[in-house]
């Protein structure tokens, strides 16, 4: 990916963001639907993913202000590379985000949460190898959502989304060490620390180490049923 995407390989893993999951998602609820879309093929077609609290739509280009002044506070924007600093930037950044979805690489979904219109955040989903079987995801949300169960009831559509829609067998993300939220986040969501990445993440100036995590489709189903998740 290139520098003038949004999406350098740093966002597109979990850098970030993701403060608000302080708890982990319950299972078994019935409050969590996903509106399929209205093609067979992710790749192409409306698509929306909703819950009680939270739709998770592709972006628009009306949500580049809203965006723009989520993602660009200190506390969400001190382990993310800068979003785009212009409308006109955000717009080309939606642009190729509607590009790679089309050619099945990558695909990005704005977090609005019940009562808004607009983005406060997003779920970023690309491939790691091109069946798309190994895949990375990545998240950021605006601070005022911390905390509100947004980001908890928006990642469980995302994760039902990659393992039963997208057939997605491992999804792995990546966290600077030093950012407790997001290393929690994925944590209560399921995911396994694998090891740490040493320097792996130049942000700001400043290179970062980096925990690994990872998710199974297999720990995914089985967390869904209650079960106890063994990592081998």
């Amino acid at each position: 990916m290139t520098k003038k995407n949004f999406v350098q390989p740093e966002l597109a893993r979990a850098e970030g963001l993701a403060a608000s999951a302080v708890h982990q998602p319950a299972t078994g609820h019935d409050t969590t639907h996903v509106v399929s879309p209205t093609t067979t093929d992710w790749r192409q077609g409306a698509l929306t993913l909703a819950s009680t609290g939270v739709t998770l739509r592709p972006l628009q280009v009306e949500d580049a202000a809203s965006l723009m002044t989520m993602l660009a506070s200190r506390e969400v924007a001190r382990f993310i590379s800068p979003p785009p600093a212009t409308l006109e930037g955000f717009a080309r950044f939606v642009e190729w985000a509607q590009a790679s979805r089309a050619k099945g690489e990558y695909i990005c979904f704005g977090i609005v949460p019940a009562g808004c219109t607009m983005a406060v955040g997003l779920f970023q989903v690309r491939a790691l190898e091109p069946s798309f079987r190994t895949a990375e995801w990545g998240f950021a949300i605006g601070s005022e959502y911390w905390g509100s169960g947004v980001f908890n009831e928006g990642a469980e559509l995302v994760l039902d989304f990659v393992f039963n829609v997208m057939g997605v067998h491992r999804l792995e993300a990546r966290a600077a060490i030093g950012n407790g939220r997001g290393n929690g986040a994925l944590r209560k969501v399921g995911a396994v620390q694998e090891g740490v990445l040493r320097r792996a993440l130049l942000c700001h100036g400043v290179y970062h180490d980096q925990t690994l995590w990872s998710m199974l489709a297999e720990d995914w189903h089985a967390q869904k049923l209650g079960c106890t998740v063994q990592v081998h």
